[in-house]
């Protein structure tokens, strides 16, 4: 299993609209970055990611899981973008924000502190754990 982070503007979709989409879960649509795009294709169903919200909030709010894998995005018809679909799996107890991320020293090198602007991001296994923990949400 792999870990990945799923960056959305709340204001564009939230985590309220994640959970909203049940067990079928959205098509994570628009990415328009070949890295991200390239991350999407690299997933697998099943592996999980946290869902973070960007803009003013800034902070890793839920937990998702990789539901379908890579396949055209519908959101165009430039065969070139594909993108995976995504399902909610539980909330964070407690969100963990971009400037806690940025305090621990063991996540200096994670992907969200390194490359902020990639909206879809690897993350280590190590890293889910920390985050969890810091969340006080189960891994």
């Amino acid at each position: 299993m792999a870990y990945w982070l799923f960056k959305s503007e709340p204001s564009e979709w939230s985590w309220d609209d994640q959970v909203a989409k049940g067990s079928e879960g959205e098509e994570w649509d628009g990415v328009r970055n070949y890295q991200a795009r390239n991350f999407m294709r690299d997933m697998a169903v099943g592996d999980l990611g946290f869902f973070y919200h960007s803009q003013k909030e800034k902070a890793i709010v839920g937990i998702v899981e990789v539901c379908a894998a890579a396949h055209p995005d519908s959101s165009t018809d430039d065969p070139r973008w594909e993108c995976v679909d995504i399902k909610a799996v539980r909330p964070f107890v407690e969100p963990v924000t971009l400037d806690m991320v940025k305090a621990d020293e063991r996540l200096a090198d994670m992907a969200l502190v390194r490359s902020p602007r990639l909206s879809v991001q690897p993350v280590s296994e190590a890293e889910w754990n920390l985050v969890c923990k810091m969340g006080k949400t189960e891994a």
